[in-house]
């Protein structure tokens, strides 16, 4: 009302009443999900959006209408405020609210022409030597732009075949004018850009730790990986809007005109290298719009990477800004060469919206990260921005080794954690103990993605050759309890399940006949990797389980 005051006009955000049920995508697979997902949004979104709009049109208000969040972007001056907010249907109004990246912080060290010491610290190389390259995998970035025609990223991107390029499905640009904090200079790559362009050498960085290479510099964590991009900064100034536009597409990507939109195009997981603090207008009041937003693309079987943030100097509680803090969010804090925390690297618990949550999920590396920059050259940087990064390629990596975890996002995210290298401090943050795993500082480690494929590729396989047909384990993962579902006669039986300490958790004898099936209930148990014994006269089935 403020910003409308003495007949002035001013952008806001209409937020509708409405929710969809999206809870029968959990057992669909990654395109069923997604697509389930979009239906369920954009039929709710239809449907209770109407009235808001035909008042819109009727006061000649331009506006934008959004699916992923049940919401409507427009301008206006106190009395369209006024008659939207008195509709039965509209939940509030809200200011859109300028938010940025997280800033490059430049580092000293020399460029190296080889592998870089992020890939060898989380042995993404020693997962390369298996075959696993981050094949069939497609990873979405959303930042300030991409330089495409990079020597390390053009034979990486969806949209380039060899001789042409596609930007349709594989480019969006959010950014439709000049943001109100950025000085009167020229945007370097323009407004509305139909190709991927970046005006700031943020995106491009973080594109190049993903899936970068070009012979010479093995910059990508998953090289044989796709990648598809929106940007959604305008030289690291963003605004809600611009985010919520670029989750929106991910989870239903469209040709460059905005036409035909395709949820089976949508990326395997996205990196998010940026936040929205409280200065620049993202607070308690408002966090529910992006939430929602990386809650359904979630939903729709993306696994959304988030940078932890740089204010570790801040001490405990420092992972404060959106969309780092969410629950659904996959937050990664940044080590260095030494295996240690960065001291800039925010801090959990989150206390912003007083949930008390445990933040970061796990940490990688954010020190001395050398990358692909805007000209087809490379430098150095840390932050968090550098380790979200890494994560993103770890999952494209897991995916590849086992196409079957694609599109879920609980068993990718419980691989990662389970798999990775606990690491204590001495910090003590929130109600827990520094030594604890997981803790506010590091989350459950450091990663180490060969660790998690072999988990990755463990929850497929039993282990006994000549009796592998005989049993298959499902779901895996699960959930409280599985089953062991047996096609061939085993006779007498002894069945147990240990956790990774060696501790027996369950033991049940069965006389094993073709056919049955036997449930295996952990429901009382912890989170994370179990082993399966089966002991019979003609030998031992053992295999893995990942409990959620």
């Amino acid at each position: 009302m403020e910003k409308t005051a003495d007949g002035a006009s001013t952008d806001f955000l209409i937020i509708l009443q409405d929710n969809a049920d999206l809870t029968a995508a959990q057992n669909l697979d990654k395109n069923g999900k997604a697509q389930h997902v979009y239906d369920a949004l954009r039929t709710r979104a239809n449907a209770s959006q109407a009235n808001v709009i035909s008042v819109l049109e009727n006061a000649g208000a331009t506006h934008r209408a959004f699916f992923i969040v049940n919401m409507i972007y427009t301008s206006g001056d106190a009395a369209l405020v006024q008659a939207v907010a008195e509709m039965p249907e509209v939940q509030k109004i809200q200011i859109n609210p300028v938010s940025m990246a997280e800033r490059l912080q430049p580092n000293t060290a020399a460029n190296s022409r080889e592998t870089t010491w992020g890939i060898q610290m989380i042995n993404a190389d020693d997962v390369w030597e298996m075959g696993y390259t981050g094949q069939n995998v497609i990873i979405g970035g959303q930042d300030t732009g991409y330089e495409w025609e990079h020597p390390a990223l053009k034979a990486k991107y969806r949209g380039w075949d060899g001789t042409n390029a596609d930007h349709d499905y594989n480019w969006h640009d959010a950014i439709h004018e000049q943001h109100p904090l950025n000085d009167d200079a020229d945007n370097p790559c323009g407004f509305d850009v139909d190709f991927p362009c970046d005006d700031n050498n943020h995106g491009t960085h973080t594109m190049g730790t993903m899936v970068g290479a070009d012979g010479d510099n093995e910059i990508g964590v998953a090289p044989g990986a796709k990648w598809t991009a929106c940007r959604n900064m305008e030289r690291g100034w963003g605004l809600l809007t611009t985010y919520v536009e670029c989750f929106e597409w991910f989870l239903a990507p469209t040709r460059v005109d905005g036409t035909a939109p395709d949820p089976s195009q949508a990326p395997h997981v996205i990196a998010n290298s940026w936040g929205c603090p409280e200065a620049e207008g993202c607070n308690p009041d408002n966090f529910s719009v992006m939430e929602t937003a990386v809650d359904n693309l979630r939903a729709a079987g993306t696994v959304v990477v988030v940078s932890a943030g740089n204010s570790g100097n801040q001490g405990c509680g420092s992972v404060k800004n959106p969309a780092a803090i969410f629950e659904n969010s996959f937050s990664v804090g940044a080590t260095n060469e030494e295996d240690n925390i960065a001291g800039f690297s925010s801090r959990g618990p989150v206390t912003v919206d007083g949930s008390n949550r445990r933040k970061p999920d796990v940490s990688a590396p954010g020190v001395g990260v050398l990358s692909s920059i805007r000209g087809g050259g490379y430098a150095s940087f840390n932050g968090t921005s550098m380790a979200g990064p890494h994560v993103a390629g770890a999952v494209a990596l897991i995916i590849s080794a086992n196409p079957n975890l694609a599109g879920d996002v609980d068993a990718i995210e419980e691989i990662l954690e389970q798999s990775a290298v606990g690491k204590t401090t001495e910090e003590d943050c929130g109600d827990l103990d520094g030594d604890a795993i997981p803790n506010n500082t590091y989350g459950y480690g450091r990663i180490d993605v060969l660790a998690a494929v072999n988990l990755a590729l463990g929850i497929s396989d039993t282990e006994n050759p000549d009796f592998a047909a005989a049993l298959s384990v499902s779901p895996n993962p699960f959930a409280g309890a599985f089953s062991l579902n047996f096609s061939q006669s085993l006779g007498a039986s002894e069945i147990e399940i240990y956790d990774t300490a060696g501790r027996l958790v369950r033991s049940l004898q069965r006389d094993v006949a073709a056919g049955e099936t036997v449930r295996i209930d952990l429901k009382d148990t912890a989170a994370g990797i179990y082993f399966y014994s089966v002991r019979f006269d003609g030998g031992t089935l053992e295999g893995k389980v990942l409990a959620r």
